[in-house]
């Protein structure tokens, strides 16, 4: 997240003005102890602003509050990007920290997915994907991510806190990947 840390949390929240970044859509499930998530916000930013922030893990802390470590790795046997992430999460006085790693498979300005290694991470399985697109002078970015976690989430309250949660600091994110996306890669026009 950074792509799965960052934009899970990046991409969801409440919706906002016009002309700044919008949830469109949120919607958190749990089925047979997987964690499944998809959201949809429009940034006014360019394609390839959204696209190069989301991409660099590097960012990721610069705009989720949940991310405390994040960087880019160098390539795997297969030659295909990597990634290392470190959340923290606080739910009233329980804190816990999780980390993913594992590799990308991207299209620049189409789509980034990102598989944790289950050997090296705190997920059984964690894969997560963003598609882009372009929509009235910005863009649009859908957001999936399938969660196992390796560690125990009270299945009644689970997806109820953690929706409330990404709403909560997720809608602060968004704000902050597209002001990222402008400070780094330039004002779009």
């Amino acid at each position: 997240m950074k792509l799965a840390c960052a934009v899970a949390l990046a991409v969801l929240g409440g919706p906002m003005t016009a002309d700044a970044a919008t949830m469109r859509d949120i919607h958190v499930d749990r089925v047979d102890g997987v964690y499944i998530m998809r959201s949809e916000v429009w940034f006014d930013a360019s394609i390839e602003q959204i696209y190069k922030v989301l991409a660099d893990w590097d960012l990721s802390t610069r705009f989720s509050s949940v991310i405390v470590e994040s960087r880019n790795l160098a390539p795997d046997a297969e030659g295909r990007p990597r990634y290392y992430c470190r959340n923290k999460i606080c739910f009233l006085f329980f804190c816990m920290n999780f980390v993913r790693s594992g590799y990308l498979v991207q299209e620049p300005l189409k789509y980034i997915h990102a598989t944790a290694d289950p050997e090296i991470s705190d997920f059984h399985v964690a894969a997560e994907s963003w598609s882009f697109r372009e929509e009235d002078g910005g863009t649009v970015v859908v957001y999936l991510v399938e969660l196992k976690p390796k560690f125990w989430i009270p299945p009644l309250i689970g997806p109820y806190l953690i929706k409330r949660k990404m709403r909560k600091d997720g809608g602060d994110a968004i704000h902050r990947i597209e002001a990222v996306a402008k400070e780094v890669f330039g004002d779009a026009e």
